[in-house]
């Protein structure tokens, strides 16, 4: 099983489509997502997405991304049916009722979120950093440090969390018990940000003087050797992600 956001080789249809078009392909989607509160049109994007996601052969990957989308929306959906009476009244509360559209649109956003997720997340499992990168300056003629800022702020998402578990596999070996509630879960970590945050600032420095030791500062958009040819799959893609948002988009104006 592969780390948190770490590429993971292939030959698949996504693996061979050019960054660019899978970057802007997954945005397109995601706020397309965002765009309608249509169950159905966003059912069927969620289930198009896991189909995507097991063609690339990240079935677990995806479930586990799945697991803490699900985690995250459950608690805004919790919010939503205390807070936002809606349809018939289903349960009576205090300040109000939780209703059938209370029900429809909890369950809504967490369609949403998940389906907006896995675009996006596969774009990191399928491309390599510097590929996105690369990409991201010559296609997209991002600046360099800007593009650099990026990739290396998702590089760097695994190598904390890693840290993090190292410095908790320490704590257990001395002692301290990491099972129990919540609460207690995060009172124990909290001192434990002090060494993850001297850890990281010691990486980040590491890989600064790295970068100006090898031009950082010199790169421009035709320093890249790797060229980003645009084949007749990136445009049928890229056609099929507009459609998918230009069909939101009617939707919503209908709905």
């Amino acid at each position: 099983m592969a780390k948190f956001l770490e590429y993971v080789p292939g030959e698949s249809f996504l693996h061979r489509m050019n960054p660019c078009v899978k970057l802007i392909g997954a945005v397109l989607i995601a706020i397309a997502c965002f765009v309608t509160s249509n169950l159905v049109f966003l059912l069927i994007l969620l289930a198009a997405a896991l189909v995507m996601a097991a063609s690339c052969g990240l079935g677990r990957e995806t479930a586990g991304l799945c697991k803490a989308v699900f985690a995250f929306s459950l608690i805004l959906a919790v919010v939503i049916l205390l807070t936002t009476p809606h349809g018939m009244p289903l349960v009576p509360l205090p300040w109000g009722y939780i209703g059938t559209g209370s029900l429809l649109a909890a369950l809504t956003v967490v369609v949403r979120l998940m389906a907006a997720a896995i675009p996006l997340f596969l774009v990191f499992y399928v491309t390599k950093m510097n590929d996105l990168t690369n990409a991201a300056v010559k296609q997209l003629h991002v600046p360099y440090k800007y593009a650099f800022t990026f990739t290396s702020t998702v590089h760097f998402i695994p190598v904390f969390m890693n840290d993090m578990a190292g410095i908790m596999e320490a704590q257990t070996a001395r002692g301290v018990e990491f099972d129990g509630s919540f609460a207690k879960k995060v009172r124990l970590m909290i001192p434990l940000c002090v060494p993850l945050l001297v850890s990281s600032v010691r990486k980040t420095n590491s890989a600064a003087i790295a970068a100006e030791v090898r031009g950082f500062n010199l790169r421009t958009r035709t320093s890249g050797y790797k060229d980003y040819p645009l084949h007749a799959e990136d445009f049928v893609a890229l056609a099929v992600c507009v459609a998918v948002l230009a069909a939101a988009i009617v939707l919503a104006v209908v709905g």
